[in-house]
C-alpha cells in the first residue's frame, strides 16, 4: 500500500477521534478544569503557597489544547478548510496567545488568556455555538432599537438635567450623570428608593418622569430587544433545518460518485485481467 493510500486513512481516523463524544467531553472537561484553577487564583492565600503547581497545571492544559488544535487541523483534507470556520479561529488564537504572551512581563496578560479560555467551552458544545451563532445574526437587526433607545436616553436625560440639577445634583447635575442615573433606572436597580424618593420629597410631581421614562425605556425597549433575539434564534433554526435535507442530498450524491469509481475501477481490472 502506497503512502497517497495510507494518508486518507490517517486522515479520517484523526478526522473520527476529534469528532468522537469521549474526546469532546475530555475536552470540555479539561477546560473546566482550567476554570477551576483560574478561580482558585483569585485567592491569593491558595495561590501563593501553591505558585508551582499553579504553572505547572497551566502549562500542561496548554499544551494539551495545543496538541488538541494540531489535531484539528490534521483531521482535515485542506488547512484552509479549518480556518474557514471562525470558531477555529477564536480556539487557534486563544491558545497560540498562550505561548507568544510567555514571561514575566506578561503574567497579567497570561492570566486573562486563562480566563478566556473558559470561552473556548462555547466553541466545544455545538448546541451552545448554535445559539451565539444564532444571537450574533440578531446585532444588525438591533441597530435600529439601539437608535431609538439612545433617542428616548437623550431627550430624558436633558430633561431631567433641566428638571432635578438643583434638587438632585449627584445624579442630574450634568448630562452624563443623568445618562448614568438613567441607566440605573433602565435596570431597575434600586431606582426607586435611591432615585426617585428623595426627588418626590422635593418635587411630588416628579414621579411622572421616572414612571413614564420606566415605561417606555424598560418594558417597551427591553420587550423589542427579546422580539428581535427570539425571532432571530427561532430564524435560525429553522435555517439549520433547512441545511440538513441538503446536507443529506449531498452525501447521497458523493454516495453515488463512489459506487461509481468503483464500478469503473472494477471493470478497468476486469478487462486488464
Amino acid at each position: 500500500m502506497t503512502n497517497e493510500q495510507k494518508q486518507p486513512n490517517i486522515q479520517q481516523k484523526i478526522s473520527n477521534l476529534v469528532n468522537h463524544k469521549y474526546f469532546t467531553g475530555a475536552i470540555l472537561t479539561l477546560i473546566m478544569i482550567n476554570a477551576v484553577i483560574v478561580g482558585l487564583e483569585t485567592y491569593p492565600s491558595i495561590y501563593k503557597s501553591n505558585k508551582v503547581l499553579f504553572n505547572t497545571i497551566d502549562k500542561v492544559l496548554l499544551w494539551i489544547f495545543t496538541f488538541e488544535i494540531i489535531l484539528r487541523i490534521m483531521a482535515e483534507k485542506k488547512l484552509s478548510h479549518f480556518f474557514r470556520s471562525s470558531w477555529n479561529w477564536f480556539d487557534f488564537i486563544i491558545v497560540a496567545a498562550g505561548h507568544i504572551f510567555v514571561g514575566a512581563h506578561f503574567i497579567t496578560v497570561l492570566r486573562i488568556l486563562r480566563v478566556l479560555r473558559v470561552f473556548r467551552a462555547i466553541s466545544v458544545v455545538p448546541s451552545l455555538r448554535k445559539l451565539v451563532d444564532a444571537l450574533l445574526l440578531t446585532i444588525p437587526a438591533l441597530g435600529n432599537i439601539m437608535l431609538l433607545m439612545s433617542i428616548i436616553f437623550y431627550i430624558f436625560a436633558v430633561t431631567g438635567t433641566m428638571l432635578f440639577a438643583d434638587v438632585a445634583p449627584e445624579y442630574f447635575g450634568s448630562l452624563q450623570l443623568s445618562l448614568l442615573t438613567l441607566f440605573q433606572v433602565v435596570t431597575l436597580e434600586s431606582w426607586a428608593s435611591g432615585v426617585m424618593w428623595p426627588i418626590f420629597n422635593e418635587l411630588p410631581w416628579s414621579w411622572i418622569y421616572f414612571v413614564s421614562f420606566v415605561l417606555i425605556g424598560t418594558f417597551v425597549i427591553f420587550n423589542l430587544f427579546i422580539g428581535v433575539i427570539v425571532s432571530n434564534v427561532e430564524k435560525a433554526d429553522s435555517a439549520n433545518t433547512e441545511e440538513e435535507p441538503d446536507q443529506i442530498a449531498e452525501l447521497k450524491n458523493e454516495v453515488r460518485e463512489l459506487k461509481q469509481l468503483i464500478i469503473n475501477l472494477s471493470n478497468e481490472k476486469g478487462k486488464s485481467q
